[in-house]
């Protein structure tokens, strides 16, 4: 009768950390919240302003500044250029910052991918089906979010 005990006693201990992991790895701390593929007046000829239509949002949703430095955005599409890569950039506690696809000036919420010249080449999503992948510096997936209607322009994750 006491073997009966220990064992579901060890076997309850092992349970109760793993679910919490399980639980946490459900949330991640950094987040893409929303993908804005359809930009509007797309396709074009990947003008600079219907470029920086489409984006995606990244929110932190932890009480703590993040480093993405060297973290990534991109999208299904095996494609080198189709990579973001952050530079030296923090995002603050819960706030969200938006990587537009065209050019732009960096700014503390918005960061600019550079497309641009390539005409319809420029864009990044596709307008009906595409999945945007958000890894840390190490190349861990972290978030992903996946879209598949040409019914919608976004999709909130």
């Amino acid at each position: 009768m006491l073997n009966r005990l220990i064992v579901p006693a060890a076997v309850a201990g092992l349970l109760v950390p793993f679910a919490a992991t399980a639980a946490q790895a459900a949330t991640p701390v950094v987040q893409i919240v929303k993908v804005y593929y359809d930009s509007p007046g797309s396709p074009d000829s990947g003008a600079n302003s219907s470029l920086n239509g489409e984006w995606v949002q990244i929110k932190n949703a932890t009480r703590k500044a993040v480093s993405l430095k060297g973290w990534t955005v991109r999208d299904t599409t095996k494609r080198s250029d189709h990579v973001y890569t952050f530079g030296v950039f923090t995002l603050g506690a819960g706030k969200t910052v938006t990587v537009r696809t065209g050019k732009g000036k960096n700014t503390s919420t918005i960061r600019y991918w550079g497309r641009g010249g390539q005409g319809t080449f420029s864009y990044i999503w596709n307008q009906s089906r595409d999945t945007a992948y958000l890894r840390n510096a190490s190349g861990k997936l972290v978030d992903s979010c996946s879209y598949n209607s040409s019914r919608a322009d976004y999709k909130n994750c």
